[in-house]
């Protein structure tokens, strides 16, 4: 039976794991101890629905799970989704009609289904109280009792992969509304990515959108302010033009949170899996009356030994975390400043535009080179460091890396802004900063996987040839579906393999954008204009890599954009600064240092964006006011429920229970 006969069907694969194309040998084994139809058993065994697939070079074993499979999954993880009675309670598979559906009718979302399903194949363990045998072609391996299955064979190296399957229906039908869809350059089916691809990605391109929508007021401003003649009063143009577009970015982020947290509170219907341990720890709290006194007294004594093990781990944690922050300052200033200042003196001290422009293209393709290692050197030193959650080591990272790549993007440019003052030369620099980077992210993010995917393609038919070559049987075989997954990119970052999230990418082209048009925008307001079109054919271009060039991304229930809001509001404090000072070059050419009262004005006019900035984020709140209302309803219910639990718990029985409630009551009254 095919793919397509399958979804037909109703039953789509939704998970694949490549296992090697076994030889000969592999009919010489006794029937059913070879380690791959012994866990094409145990997943049958547990429900899901088996097929192999056979390809040129690996054979793939796809899954697919019944809506009572997933829903026991989701069970025994403890999902808290929103119910018909307008709490979010545990799942429970009996109760299912008690739950709310998804928009297309389903119970669970693509995050759900998918933890669900490593809940399962990673849950497989040897029940049997002796070892069981497992033959690859000559080895032998022992599955030990207690054993997961799925563990022992990625780590015997018979499993190479687990990944996710695309929904060929809805990935097509996203090809139409989203990638090739251009009738609204920034309109985004938000509801549609978020059910596939999951709430991180749906967070970025949300953000995306409405950053490009925005750049469209900035754009408009810059070119008026580049390209028209205001006589007498262009002297106070730039400084116009500067305090609007604080003004404006200060107010776009402000208008970000609340729309992070609107669209957070809409679809949170699709992220109730991200609730899942605090669901555990409450569950497993247990009650204080059942502990005797001398217990309790021994628990007091642990806690302090506690606090004491708690309060050295924090120190040297953050020692650690010190140290490999110096670290990385040091190498920056070491290894990548002497390096950047060579590229700034070479570039004015040339003098044709051709070489110019060769020398910077030469030097934007070595620094990708320096900064990857950089950003390795990072991932490195972060697994040394303690953590209590991922996502705080997720911000470590993003800051240790944004730290590389700041210097790598802009010191050059600081240094024509601020050492030479030499604006003209300052705004060449721009455009072939802003134009050879965008070629060159474009050709990584988009040629260089599609190339690699053509060339895996064609290195597999090379090797099936040269297998089949005199063999009467060989037979030309084609690429199966699952296999042209599998030879596509998984989206990871680009400095390494160790970061299974693609978004460290675009965030960070997005951020170093960011950095570019603002902390110059003085020099050259026409940037925003260069940005805006980028980001509108970005939108379209991530859209069709992910859909088109990628495997299906593992879906993450971030729901904010996280430390890079951070990033983005140093680069607005740093822009204030930066463009401060360019237009006090623009004003004092004879580099006096005059306090006139042109650039006393420009040193009020700094403190005053500064308050600004800090001002309006008092003044807009971060959270619509249903969002607030429904969160606070949500936890007063919570909150209710809690308590009954837990006096339940103290005081046994439901009649001893209704007693108390009463007497509390009449005390009350």
């Amino acid at each position: 039976m095919t793919d397509n006969d399958r979804e037909q069907e109703g039953c789509v694969f939704e998970i694949a794991l490549a296992v090697p194309k076994w030889g000969k040998n592999r009919g010489d084994e006794r029937e059913g101890a070879h380690c791959v139809d012994v866990l094409v058993d145990e997943l049958r065994q547990n429900g899901l629905i088996v097929e192999r697939d056979v390809g040129l070079q690996n054979e793939f074993i796809k899954l697919a799970a019944s809506n009572e499979v997933i829903g026991r999954a989701a069970a025994a993880l403890q999902f808290r989704k929103p119910t018909h009675l307008g709490m979010d309670l545990p799942f429970e598979w009996e109760e299912a009609e008690a739950f709310i559906r998804l928009p297309d009718g389903s119970l669970f979302s693509w995050c759900e289904r998918f933890h669900c399903y490593n809940h399962i194949i990673y849950g497989i363990v040897n029940t049997a109280e002796s070892v069981v045998v497992l033959r690859s072609d000559s080895k032998e391996e022992h599955w030990k009792p207690g054993e997961s299955l799925l563990l022992k064979l990625e780590a015997m190296g018979v499993v190479k992969e687990v990944f996710p399957l695309h929904d060929e229906k809805k990935r097509k039908q996203l090809l139409r509304s989203w990638a090739m869809n251009w009738s609204d350059v920034t309109h985004q089916p938000i509801d549609d990515i978020c059910a596939y691809y999951g709430m991180k990605i749906a967070t970025y391109f949300t953000f995306l959108g409405m950053y490009t929508r925005w750049l469209l007021f900035p754009a408009s401003l810059g070119l008026v302010v580049q390209l028209a003649d205001f006589g007498s009063l262009q002297f106070a143009v730039l400084p116009f033009f500067f305090m609007s577009l604080i003004s404006w970015v200060v107010l776009f982020f402000q208008f970000w949170k609340r729309k992070n947290s609107a669209i957070s509170a809409r679809l949170q219907i699709y992220n109730s899996a991200s609730l899942e341990t605090e669901y555990r720890s409450m569950k497993t709290e247990p009650s204080l009356s059942r502990f005797p006194s001398e217990h309790m007294r021994k628990q007091s004594i642990d806690r302090m030994k506690e606090k004491a093990n708690f309060q050295r781990e924090e120190w040297f944690t953050w020692l650690l975390r010190a140290r490999n922050d110096a670290f990385i300052i040091l190498t920056i200033i070491c290894l990548q400043l002497p390096f950047e200042l060579a590229y700034a003196h070479l570039y004015e001290v040339l003098g044709a535009d051709v070489l110019k422009f060769g020398l910077t293209a030469v030097y934007l393709l070595v620094i990708q080179y320096f900064t990857r290692m950089g950003g390795k050197v990072a991932v490195k030193l972060i697994k040394y460091e303690k953590f209590d959650t991922a996502e705080n080591k997720a911000n470590s990272l993003v800051y240790k890396v944004f730290g590389v790549y700041f210097m790598q993007s802009y010191i050059g440019v600081f240094y024509h802004a601020l050492l030479h003052r030499n604006i003209t030369t300052l705004r060449q620099l721009l455009i072939q900063r802003l134009v050879i980077s965008e070629v060159i992210e474009n050709l990584l993010e988009n040629a260089i996987p599609y190339l690699s995917y053509r060339f895996k393609k064609y290195r597999a038919v090379r090797n099936k040839v040269k297998r089949d070559k005199g063999s009467s049987t060989g037979k030309s075989r084609t690429f199966t579906r699952v296999e042209k997954e599998y030879l596509k990119r998984a989206y990871n970052a680009s400095i390494g393999q160790e970061i299974e999230d693609g978004l460290f990418d675009d965030f960070l082209e997005l951020v170093l954008q960011f950095g570019m048009i603002m902390m110059f925008a003085c020099a050259f307001p026409l940037a925003f204009a260069f940005a805006a079109m980028n980001n509108i054919t970005e939108i379209r271009a991530d859209a069709l890599k992910l859909l088109a060039m990628m495997r299906r991304p593992i879906p993450r229930a971030e729901e904010t954009i996280g430390a890079w809001l951070n990033i983005f509001q140093f680069l607005i404090v740093m822009s204030i600064c930066t463009n401060s000072a360019l237009l006090v070059c623009m004003y004092d050419r004879e580099g006096n240092w005059n306090l006139s009262p042109g650039l006393a004005a420009i040193l009020v006019m700094e403190h005053v964006l500064l308050f600004i900035k800090f001002g309006f984020s008092r003044i807009v709140p971060e959270e619509p006011a249903w969002v607030k209302a429904a969160r606070m309803k949500n936890a007063t219910q919570a909150e209710q429920v809690c308590t009954r639990q837990l006096l339940k718990s103290h005081y046994g029985d439901e009649k001893c229970f209704d007693e108390v409630r009463s007497h509390e009551s009449k005390k009350v009254a």
